[in-house]
């Protein structure tokens, strides 16, 4: 069989998708973190600065789980959502449909999955929703092509990355490397650090 045939593996770049304001959240609990737990192992005495160690250990983790990782990678053959605790892999054929309605959801074979890293802001889906009518009450709507105008007008950012993936999914599903079942895969390296921390924390309080 020659090396040369054609494979699953996608054939452009992914597209990323992240919420930029949990990643700076996450960036300054990090730095907080790292500045209280850091104090209390060097003016600490005791079982402080290893208490202090255990929480860094513990928390960090969750800090980095619930802001800076989040992520969804998308392109033609495939999407990947990166949760807090697990990876999810979905072949386009697989997906049913995405959506955003309180939150920003895929289904696929029965199973819903929450892209977490594309938080829906019902304050913003307004905002949009009230420049949309006034836009379409004045008359500017109507105006030259209607999908050049369409396109002009403001959308919240989560309808409009779901409404990227709606494009991505129909274009891609029958492609032939987008073939497959969904694949989860659990985050070890973000639970296991986690729970050996807390584990440690309880020792050291049920002892100290």
């Amino acid at each position: 069989m020659s090396s040369d045939q054609p494979t699953d593996e996608p054939a452009y770049h992914d597209r990323v998708y992240r919420s930029p304001m949990a990643t700076v959240t996450g960036v300054v609990l990090l730095a907080l973190l790292a500045w209280l737990c850091g104090d209390a192992v060097v003016r600490g005495s005791g079982n402080t600065p290893w208490m202090a160690l255990a929480v860094a250990l513990c928390v960090a983790p969750l800090i980095v789980a619930f802001t800076v990782r989040p992520a969804v990678f998308a392109n033609d053959d495939r999407l990947r959502v990166r949760n807090p605790f697990r990876i999810i892999e979905l072949p386009w054929a697989a997906v049913d449909t995405v959506r955003a309605r309180f939150s920003a959801e895929v289904l696929a074979g029965g199973a819903k999955y929450q892209l977490w890293s594309v938080p829906v802001s019902l304050r913003e889906r307004k905002r949009a929703n009230r420049g949309k009518a006034r836009r379409l009450g004045t008359g500017l709507g109507q105006a030259g092509p209607g999908k050049a105008q369409e396109d002009e007008v403001p959308r919240a950012s989560a309808d409009q990355v779901v409404e990227d993936l709606r494009e991505l999914h129909e274009r891609g599903a029958s492609r032939p490397g987008a073939q497959g079942s969904v694949k989860v895969t659990w985050s070890y390296e973000i639970i296991a650090p986690a729970v050996v921390g807390a584990l440690i924390l309880i020792v050291l309080l049920a002892t100290g």
